[in-house]
């Protein structure tokens, strides 16, 4: 349902109550919703995005990175890369912005319901993935198996570290990899690949794989998932990449057929696994 229930270019006002430094250069954002109506009528699923507005500069799309029960405030984790993010990274708490959504598909968690599930992140890729870590906890006992597997560039870039105990204490098997470290780090070392090839994949027909993160990372583990005997009918993945006005209107997140924003941006393998191989499509 989008905001105010009203076409989707309208946005609702909104304003920060609390901004988390998370890694350099990212911060998490808790947006206030300003009317009853718009924080009552809000529902959102894992994996869908917003679009954060602020006047004069412009918008982006941000995927949600909490799932939000109805009256929450909104979770967005955001790196700052862009005019308009960079702008907000200067906000504080108490400052205005717009909000329009949620839009896109989002991670069929409510079908994976007693079946194993490897999430493979990469960066600001786990981010999409947390609202379904929050719904896996919240019913932890109508899934099987269920493995977290972060790569970052370095230890300090990885995300929600003082939340992996939590998740940990769930029976979710975290692992995390970085491609470079100092010498006192007690972690992996290297491609999120080998942390793939490391679980245990004891039914693969019952196994499926949620992924976000570089394009090339995701379809390296991809590789070693179907390797082992994973059907491509049960990868999915967030393809956050060119998103501009949320409704497939400006074309600038066309992938083939798809446009991003709309059919997306979380999609099924097999129907994007062969306009992934073109370089820049």
């Amino acid at each position: 349902m989008l905001l105010q229930r009203t076409e989707p270019w309208t946005t609702a006002s909104a304003r920060i109550t609390n901004v988390q430094d998370e890694t350099p250069g990212v911060q998490t954002y808790r947006i206030e919703l300003s009317e009853p109506g718009d924080r009552s009528t809000y529902n959102a699923k894992p994996g869908q995005f917003n679009m954060l507005y602020l006047p004069g500069v412009g918008e982006s799309a941000i995927s949600l990175s909490h799932l939000p029960s109805p009256g929450d405030p909104l979770v967005h984790t955001v790196r700052a890369v862009g005019n308009v993010t960079q702008t907000l990274a200067r906000l504080s708490v108490g400052d205005s912005l717009g909000v329009r959504g949620p839009f896109g598909s989002h991670w069929p968690i409510e079908s994976v319901r007693g079946k194993d599930l490897i999430l493979v992140a990469g960066g600001i890729g786990l981010a999409p993935l947390r609202p379904v870590i929050d719904f896996i906890r919240s019913h932890r006992s109508e899934f099987g198996r269920v493995s977290l597997l972060m790569g970052a560039r370095t230890p300090a870039d990885l995300l929600y570290q003082d939340e992996y105990p939590a998740w940990q204490s769930d029976d979710i098997d975290v692992q995390t990899t970085v491609d470079r470290a100092p010498a006192d780090w007690q972690g992996h070392v290297g491609v999120v690949t080998l942390l793939v090839n490391r679980v245990g994949i004891i039914r693969p027909e019952q196994t499926m794989l949620f992924s976000c993160g570089p394009e090339v990372m995701m379809t390296y583990a991809i590789r070693a998932v179907r390797e082992r005997g994973i059907p491509r009918t049960n990868l999915w993945l967030s393809l956050e990449r060119n998103m501009n006005c949320a409704i497939g209107h400006c074309g600038h997140c066309q992938l083939g057929p798809h446009f991003i924003c709309k059919d997306g941006p979380v999609l099924r393998y097999d129907q994007v696994n062969r306009l992934m191989r073109v370089d820049s499509l």
